[in-house]
């Protein structure tokens, strides 16, 4: 009974938000309805190189992770391996709460040599830094929307630039990444190089960047063209409001509509409506199809346990 009274909260959080969210904006389903005729042939050519484009990202988000595991002093894991544990956990972000993935994360690459709280604290700190790239990509969204926007967006570049600082920092960063780790339940690591964070931060940075041209490609495919950085802005943004409701899988709603807030000063609130539905569709048939035959190589090859080799290189 607990668990289900939980769920039932968490539906009703997501389900408000989303509406009070979408509500805003005056977006209403008689619109969205009138809309969808305009745009039901896409550019088949621009959807699949969007495909791709997101995939890749999804690949360099999980080549990075790899990279982290080695800084943080676990075993070097080859790319490929990196990519099919990271795509595989990823599958737990569609799980209410956030530590699922971290958890998929953990107990595969331990397979692979990685001590659990390498893999763990990896994921924990990866993520984290991730947040701060999403959200410095994300600024645009506030800074160049209406000026309702602006005091949010002066309080998110400080926060930003904040956060920018800090990773920058090596001492500060470090003293950080360690409460950090406790924190988040997982074991601090001695071997944090000074550099680290800000080489983890600016390969972040391009990954976000990967991600929203690849969603500036998907709306062009629609013939939506409200401009690049408003794109990939409003995606950026939207992914760290969505991330922090904890309690939608995924961010499912919350991230929509957020996403819609953010590109109706530019598209429209019926145009935005349906591409974050779209957007939605997208990401998630983009994700979960590799990740299951990642998961089905996985389960049919006996669990792979063999470690990771000294010479391999990540």
């Amino acid at each position: 009974m607990r668990i289900w009274l939980i769920r039932i909260a968490q539906s009703a959080l997501t389900i408000g938000i989303t509406w009070l969210i979408v509500d805003a904006v005056g977006l209403e389903l008689t619109e969205l309805q009138s809309l969808t005729g305009e745009i039901s042939e896409p550019d088949l050519f621009a959807l699949a190189t969007a495909s791709i484009g997101l995939l890749s990202a999804y690949f360099a988000s999980a080549a990075i992770w790899g990279l982290i595991v080695h800084d943080l002093g676990g075993p070097n894991i080859p790319v490929k391996k990196a990519i099919s544990i990271f795509m595989i956990a990823n599958l737990g972000r569609y799980v209410p709460g956030k530590i699922w993935q971290i958890g998929g994360l953990a107990t595969l690459a331990k397979g692979r040599g990685v001590p659990v709280s390498t893999a763990t604290g990896a994921a924990v700190i990866g993520q984290g830094v991730a947040l701060v790239a999403a959200a410095i990509w994300g600024l645009g969204a506030f800074l160049s929307g209406p000026e309702s926007y602006q005091f949010w967006g002066k309080t998110a570049l400080v926060f930003v630039s904040g956060s920018i600082l800090l990773i920058s920092v090596p001492g500060v960063f470090r003293f950080l990444a360690q409460h950090w780790f406790r924190a988040t339940g997982t074991q601090p690591h001695e071997s944090l190089g000074t550099l680290f964070g800000v080489r983890w931060l600016a390969l972040y940075v391009l990954n976000w960047g990967m991600y929203g041209l690849s969603f500036w490609v998907l709306a062009q495919g629609f013939g939506l063209t409200g401009g690049l950085l408003p794109m990939v802005s409003a995606f950026g943004a939207s992914y760290v409001l969505g991330y922090v409701m904890v309690f939608a899988p995924a961010g499912i709603g919350p991230r929509e509509a957020f996403l819609v807030l953010f590109l109706t000063p530019h598209i429209g609130a019926p145009a935005s409506g349906v591409l974050a539905v779209v957007a939605r569709l997208w990401t998630t048939i983009v994700e979960v199809i590799p990740a299951g035959v990642f998961w089905f190589l996985y389960v049919s090859r006996g669990q792979d346990s063999e470690p990771a080799q000294p010479g391999e290189q990540p």
